[in-house]
């Protein structure tokens, strides 16, 4: 059972599959020597200990490949430049050349940070996204977008860089902890109210039927398929987006802008930045996130109170956000100087109109007093 989506950009040598294949981690070998090459001779995995420890194995089964293996701490936290620069030093010392690659085994901040490792190091070597969250499957190990956090906030350094091949096993998913689960539902519900009604109605069904039944029970043999149509659409709606906009022009604030997939992420980043990245999930924060918008949006009368009102409980319904009530809001309001979304002197804001109608607003058109009386009130509620 598998789907393959393209990744496509505007040159054809950094475009790439997504393949989204049940039990694919076991034929990593044949899948991996098909997107890099026969020449590839020595591969890094960069993964966590326990992700390596439930996976690793599946990776290095080729004998006709010698694998090192390096594993940094697991979360958020960690996506800094310390992590970086013991990784880049690790492909030093074991002698990785430019006909070598890397793979990212983990979420998204093994795939940020390994991608964003392969992208400097030597000025560019190959490298493989196998993303093993349901966030990371969606959003950040597609579209090239590789990067780590500072202590200014989130992701101000980074690079474009497109792997060479997408590796998503669902399977993997049976494993993951319920946070980590409404994280990455939290996503797919922004990708689904950025895109259309069917892929919010698509999302908004995942969610119950996860909810109801064990996740992926082998007794029901349509689940794997209905997922799989989930994640080909989730896929593809971001691919699209990147498609058109792979490096997010700062001259481009229309409707298939790469900024409108930021929906939810200015409130996010702040929230995660303030509690410096250990109590929220990034998924968790994008919920709060989406909560805001909308709220914003309802407030500038460009979104109808019934279609806040949907978003709010399609987000509620991933699970249990952790409150933020104990957040300071004025922190939180003055982390937003630090986004990275900043063009010029102006924060872009990614707002709703409705349902699959993402509209970029300057925050000199929506008014300070607005934004720090609506953090306040969502951090309040």
């Amino acid at each position: 059972m598998t789907r393959t989506v393209k990744a496509s950009t505007k040159r054809s040598e950094t475009s790439y599959d997504i393949r989204i294949e049940w039990d694919g981690l076991q034929r990593f070998a044949q899948i991996s020597r098909k997107s890099l090459g026969s020449g590839v001779k020595k591969v890094a995995i960069i993964s966590n200990k326990k992700v390596f420890g439930l996976y690793g194995d599946f990776l290095t089964r080729d004998p006709g490949i010698r694998c090192f293996v390096h594993l940094v701490g697991d979360g958020e936290r960690f996506k800094n430049i310390n992590t970086l620069k013991r990784i880049i030093e690790f492909l030093s010392r074991n002698g990785f050349s430019r006909t070598d690659a890397v793979v990212a085994l983990g979420g998204g901040v093994i795939g940020d940070v390994a991608g964003f490792a392969a992208s400097v190091y030597l000025r560019g070597i190959q490298y493989i996204q196998i993303p093993t969250t349901l966030l990371a499957m969606i959003d950040s190990s597609v579209g090239g977008k590789t990067g780590i956090n500072t202590d200014f906030g989130k992701n101000l350094v980074g690079a474009f860089y497109q792997p060479e091949a997408v590796l998503i096993d669902p399977s993997v998913l049976t494993t993951l902890p319920k946070r980590e689960l409404t994280s990455g539902l939290c996503e797919a519900v922004k990708q689904g109210a950025l895109s259309s009604p069917k892929l919010l109605d698509q999302t908004s069904s995942i969610i119950d039927l996860l909810t109801k039944s064990p996740l992926f029970d082998e007794s029901d043999r349509k689940l794997p398929e209905v997922f799989n149509d989930f994640l080909a659409g989730q896929i593809g709606f971001k691919a699209q987006i990147v498609a058109g906009d792979e490096r997010e022009s700062s001259g481009k604030n229309d409707a298939r802008s790469r900024k409108i997939l930021n929906f939810g992420h200015t409130f996010a980043h702040a929230l995660e930045k303030v509690s410096n990245y250990k109590y929220l999930k990034h998924g968790e924060a994008v919920g709060h996130g989406m909560i805001f918008a909308a709220t914003l949006s309802k407030k500038l009368g460009i979104l109808d109170e019934n279609v806040v009102n949907l978003l709010r409980g399609v987000v509620h319904r991933t699970g249990n956000l952790p409150s933020i009530t104990h957040f300071d809001h004025t922190a939180v309001f003055e982390s937003f100087r630090f986004d990275k979304k900043n063009v010029g002197d102006s924060l872009q804001w990614v707002l709703l109109k409705g349902i699959g109608k993402p509209v970029i607003v300057p925050h000199d058109q929506i008014g300070t007093q607005l934004v720090r009386q609506t953090v306040k009130e969502i951090i309040s509620a």
